[in-house]
């Protein structure tokens, strides 16, 4: 049987662990990527229902690994302000480039654009991709001590031995499991309804989101004249809407939205997927570490997953390369250790702030109802607060 030797092996082949396998080659590491299936190919006239706010710090990220030019070549939409109101009345809290000093507020980008320009750069950088290839098994040398290295078995018959595993394979991470670490869970019992839509008024590349007391629904500038829905309702609520005529839908959606941008009409077809708040008790045992969703899973309603991903990768990154700089031991106990305590508590911190908004948001309370328009009026009017609020979601 084959028998690799390598010092970094990512598990997960999506946007967070193609742009790790990525990062950490060009530090001249040794990296393998194995993913069970390869990620379809961006079309410009297949537009992915799964976009994201990316951030400015992820944009420079990608920049760093030559990328981000090709990203926004192909399709990526600046967006340079953001409207947030609720349906109760109140306030609105605004975000404006100009009033920040800044060219835009982030971009909005496809997911398969993102996995597509990052899965061209991977053989160039001397990555070693096992795809199709799922993880069956996995020892550790030293486990208890940090010491030692991991052991995989493939599927396909594969044994890779590396330094350091990196679970960036999903919520249901297999090698998550395979090392033993545990999570908490919370199931919202919401869907985010995504779907394209044309709307009479222009998107003013302004992302907007006004919250209903069943969840917040976002509308995110794409296209000219298109923008992108994630649209955030109780399971059941999210049931009947999937279902209804067309046409019912475009009202119903109008109505939701207030008419911000005139007639909405959908372009595409409609998806939902459940939402919850899943994170690992801790993000590394041994000599295996956890990234992005494998780690957390948080509410989209700031858009900030995989945000959230990227910054882990950015994280772990910047400590090799530290340790390289000193000729230290990169894969130390401590030096892993402590990008898992910085990580964890950030995403933790993260993912509880989203929780909190999405009570006090997603309900109809009298007392909830008569604060929250009152809250979003009050750091909308405090200039300083909002900045904040965008610097930290973007990661500067």
């Amino acid at each position: 049987m084959n028998r690799r030797r390598l010092d970094i092996a990512v598990v997960g082949g999506g946007v967070v662990g193609a742009a790790c396998a990525l990062s950490l080659a060009k530090l001249g590491l040794e990296v393998a990527l194995i993913e069970g299936r390869e990620p379809a190919h961006w079309s410009a006239g297949t537009p992915d229902l799964r976009v994201y706010a990316f951030a400015s710090d992820n944009a420079a990220l990608f920049d760093g690994l030559g990328i981000w030019d090709s990203v926004r070549s192909a399709r990526a939409q600046a967006y340079r302000r953001m409207r947030v109101w609720d349906a109760s009345g109140g306030g609105e809290l605004s975000f404006d480039a100009d009033l920040l000093g800044r060219d835009q507020l982030g971009w909005i980008v496809e997911n398969n654009l993102l996995t597509d320009r990052l899965w061209a750069a991977l053989p160039a950088a001397g990555v070693r991709l096992h795809c199709p290839a799922r993880v069956e098994s996995m020892e550790q040398d030293g486990a208890s001590t940090g010491t030692g290295g991991v052991r995989l078995r493939l599927d396909d018959g594969t044994r890779l031995e590396a330094r350091l595993a990196i679970a960036a394979d999903g919520a249901d991470s297999t090698l998550r499991q395979l090392a033993g670490l545990q999570v908490s869970a919370h199931d919202y019992r919401q869907r985010g309804v995504v779907a394209f839509v044309e709307t009479e008024k222009l998107h003013e590349q302004t992302a907007w989101q006004r919250f209903l007391p069943g969840g917040p629904l976002a509308f995110l500038p794409f296209v000219e004249g298109r923008s992108s829905i994630v649209w955030t309702l109780p399971n059941e609520e999210a049931d009947r809407v999937l279902a209804l005529q067309d046409d019912a839908f475009d009202r119903e959606l109008t109505s939701a939205f207030e008419a911000r941008l005139g007639e909405v009409r959908a372009v595409s077809r409609r998806a939902a997927f459940p939402l919850r708040r899943q994170l690992a008790d801790a993000y590394v045992s041994g000599k295996v570490l956890l990234m992005g969703d494998a780690a957390h899973v948080v509410h989209p309603l700031a858009g900030q997953g995989v945000n959230l991903g990227l910054r882990d990768v950015a994280r772990l990154r910047d400590a090799i390369a530290d340790a390289q700089s000193r000729c230290a031991d990169w894969s130390s106990p401590h030096r892993l250790a402590r990008w898992a305590r910085e990580c964890r508590s950030e995403n933790a911190a993260a993912a509880y702030a989203f929780d909190g908004i999405n009570q006090v948001f997603s309900n109809d309370e009298m007392h909830a109802t008569l604060l929250r328009g009152f809250a979003l009026g009050m750091a909308g009017k405090l200039p300083p607060l909002a900045a904040l609020f965008w610097r930290k979601a973007s990661g500067l």
